[in-house]
């Protein structure tokens, strides 16, 4: 099956199934290059400040760059370069552990869902369950032989970044600083690796189309060297270049949702390109599959009735798998 892997082979053309529609394509001459996508301090001595600028970037951007965020240069490199190793390992390898099952708790792919989509995305990904480790761990791939020992140790950075941003996130709407852990309960957590090939017609296709991601919180660790992910931002397609030492933090849905519509969940893609490979690991932090999810009582007024009906996170997953990842925002199909 690693036939239908991107990263098997050198492609000269671009195959037909991967080109969208005129209508649908990424347009790059219309991106806007020179934005900043807010940027926030996490080693500031000022909690108030540092509380306060997460909310505005949730409001404004629903994405936000953390700097001294804890997590050191040494392990991110070293994450970056096993994930490249791994990519290059010989197809025989890597087709141990191909699948085109999105209910694979470990498995590498293509595209996004090659199962559903009738047009394909230039990307191929390892995706990893992450949590907790010692149950996931002994399936995730032995080669390169540091493969483990590294992403266990960046998935426990992660998931502690992640619930220090929860807190923030919490204080930032008025919640209690534990309100945003506890409503989403045991949480899981996700790792995709993604390796994003030279493509040679970029203009024709998407690494990733248009999406929000459905989960709570997604944290990026992006390639500093080859942009690629962009963010919709007042109309406009706008590219994301991190500052050095910087993991982008995604709002996913389900913050939306419990902050009842004051924190967005935005459209972002990823675009590729024809001259340089490049990859990225997002973690994604998950709701417990039976928790009861909507917005905060806290956060229903009179003046701002509650926006989302309450679900939960399985409901909610099923049917955002059940779609294309293009389609309109699944939040619209759990409005009150």
């Amino acid at each position: 099956m690693a036939e239908h892997l991107l990263s098997t082979a050198v492609h000269d053309t671009l195959p037909g199934n991967y080109v969208r529609p005129e209508s649908q394509r990424p347009r790059l001459a219309e991106v806007v290059t020179g934005a900043r996508i807010p940027v926030v301090d996490l080693g500031s001595p000022d909690r108030a400040e540092v509380v306060a600028a997460i909310g505005d970037a949730c409001r404004s951007h629903g994405f936000f760059q953390v700097l001294n965020h804890g997590i050191h240069a040494d392990l991110i490199a070293s994450v970056m370069a096993v994930g490249r190793d791994f990519f290059r390992l010989p197809p025989e390898e890597k087709a141990k552990l191909y699948s085109d099952d999105p209910a694979r708790k470990i498995r590498l792919s293509t595209s996004f869902n090659v199962r559903k989509e009738t047009v394909h995305n230039w990307r191929d990904y390892l995706r990893l369950h992450c949590h907790p480790l010692h149950e996931f761990v002994p399936d995730w791939p032995s080669n390169p032989p540091d493969f483990k020992d590294t992403m266990s140790k960046y998935c426990k950075e992660v998931r502690e970044l992640g619930f220090r941003l929860y807190a923030a996130i919490s204080e930032s709407l008025g919640l209690e600083a534990s309100y945003m852990k506890e409503t989403l309960g045991e949480q899981e957590q996700h790792m995709a690796v993604n390796f994003y090939p030279p493509c040679p017609e970029p203009e024709l296709t998407y690494g990733l189309p248009a999406h929000t991601d459905p989960n709570a919180l997604t944290i990026l660790l992006m390639d500093q060297d080859v942009a690629g992910l962009q963010v919709l931002h007042g109309g406009k397609w706008v590219a994301v270049n991190p500052q050095p030492g910087a993991l982008i933090i995604n709002i996913g849905d389900q913050l939306q949702a419990l902050s009842n519509g004051q924190y967005r969940s935005v459209w972002h893609r990823a675009v590729v390109n024809s001259d340089r490979e490049r990859m990225s690991v997002a973690s994604f932090l998950c709701p417990c599959n039976h928790v009861v999810l909507g917005p905060a009582q806290k956060l229903i007024t009179e003046d701002t009735p509650a926006v989302y009906r309450n679900y939960t996170y399985d409901e909610y997953y099923k049917k955002f798998w059940s779609r294309n990842l293009d389609q309109e925002h699944c939040l619209e199909l759990f409005r009150t």
